[in-house]
């Protein structure tokens, strides 16, 4: 059974990301047109379950499970879909996880999604305080049970998002 962790913000997240983005760049080639260091390991100064999730965005998302065996060489389990439409989604770790890989196709509204919610904790402390005080609270109410941690965040996550989104409108124009 995994146990619910969140940590202070860790510098060495950022060199983690790079390193496996590194590794990430090698197994999809010439498919991989970005990659990104997305949720709270990737934002300084947030709270965060000291797991990293990154985001490869690729030309074809349809060639992406040609690339498992390769995935699973560096250490990831494929989970297909794992609930998102057009996602293609890689754990790493165990239940001493340790990265998940989020690989979407150019396009995909997921992208904007996942940026603007980082962006917007990057441009405001007061939100990205308050989340890491709710993430640290339900881990220590939930321990064993990543599952309440989840839904006691849902409705914060999906209120910042509307937020994130918006404000990631207005600040590309």
């Amino acid at each position: 059974m995994r146990k619910v962790e969140v940590s202070s913000y860790d510098e060495k997240w950022a060199v983690l990301f790079a390193e496996e983005a590194d590794k990430l760049k090698l197994v999809f080639e010439n498919e991989m047109v970005a990659i990104h260091h997305i949720g709270s390991t990737a934002v300084p100064g947030l709270k965060a379950k000291p797991i990293i999730d990154i985001m490869p965005v690729v030309k074809d998302i349809s060639l992406v499970d040609k690339y498992n065996e390769e995935m699973q060489n560096i250490g990831y389990e494929s989970k297909g879909e794992n609930g998102i439409s057009g996602r293609r989604y890689f754990q790493k770790g165990g239940d001493n996880r340790t990265h998940h890989v989020h690989v979407y196709q150019v396009g995909s509204t997921e992208i904007e999604r996942h940026l603007a919610f980082r962006d917007y904790f990057l441009n405001h402390p007061h939100e990205r305080k308050s989340y890491g005080a709710l993430k640290e609270k339900l881990a220590e109410q939930f321990p064993y049970d990543i599952e309440s941690y989840i839904n006691g965040k849902d409705a914060f996550v999906k209120e910042i998002e509307l937020k994130a989104l918006e404000w990631a409108k207005e600040n590309q124009e």
